[in-house]
């Protein structure tokens, strides 16, 4: 494969950014595109029609910033719940999408992986998903992951009905079971997890989104609509990122005074 050639810590400075505090996994609650489109005076599907224009600006910044993974909420378990229309719109668009952005995607050197339940979804679509992640699966760029029809808690539990059909068949002992195979377990098994969690429309919530996964991650969250959201606004969240000190539960660090 040829891959495009470029610096990612030069990009990253002509943009403002320490290339050394940029984090490795970027997730992002992509919300607010009907309320876009609304105050456009356009219809909700117009607003996940330039929603899905921001998922490939996005994509291609993170690529040039030389992160290593941007996983995106695009369909929560919840969302079944909208108007059939609407649903039956986001499933074409999917689709459009999955197709029109596997030349790029392969030129960018990006691995595509998806993570939630399968269940529900239509067969075109699982087939495109399925054909760009096996195009994909030895690239070694960045991994672009999309949350479909996921949830949390459902992945939480079938994490732990995994576990305890290994228990109950001797293959597993009950006390062997501790986080990093909990962590294995769940559908981001393998994956980092994400060192900032980025929320567009001004929401103070996490929507059932990596729960397991975000424990100690940073949290930054923008009034911008997601179609509004593009390489300026990621720079200034990575720009936040890099200001904050991560303790993982520790003291803050001081810098010692002079001695008495």
């Amino acid at each position: 494969m040829d891959v495009p050639q470029h610096d990612p810590a030069a990009h990253a400075a002509s943009v403002g950014l320490d290339p050394a505090k940029l984090p490795r996994h970027v997730a992002i609650i992509m919300d607010g595109n009907g309320r876009w489109a609304r105050a456009q005076g356009k219809e909700r599907v117009e607003g996940h029609a330039r929603g899905a224009k921001s998922v490939d600006e996005v994509t291609e910044e993170c690529c040039k910033l030389g992160l290593g993974q941007l996983t995106l909420y695009c369909l929560s378990s919840e969302n079944w719940k909208r108007p059939k229309p609407e649903i039956d719109f986001l499933m074409a668009l999917l689709k459009e999408y999955l197709l029109a952005e596997r030349p790029k995607i392969l030129a960018q050197n990006i691995r595509f992986t998806v993570i939630g339940r399968r269940d529900g979804l239509p067969d075109e679509v699982l087939a495109e998903i399925d054909e760009n992640t096996r195009l994909t699966k030895d690239n070694t760029g960045l991994t672009l992951c999309l949350a479909i029809n996921y949830g949390s808690r459902a992945e939480i539990v079938d994490a732990v009905k995994a576990l305890a059909e290994r228990v109950k068949s001797s293959e597993l002992a009950p006390e062997q079971i501790d986080e990093d195979l909990i962590s294995q377990s769940l559908y981001t098994g393998g994956m980092p997890d994400p060192d900032l969690l980025v929320r567009t429309a001004g929401e103070m919530r996490v929507s059932n989104y990596l729960l397991w996964q975000i424990s100690y991650a940073e949290l930054w969250v923008t009034s911008k609509f997601w179609p509004e959201f593009g390489p300026d606004l990621l720079h200034e969240a990575l720009r936040d990122f890099a200001r904050r000190e991560r303790r993982f539960g520790g003291l803050k660090t001081e810098t010692p005074g002079p001695n008495p």
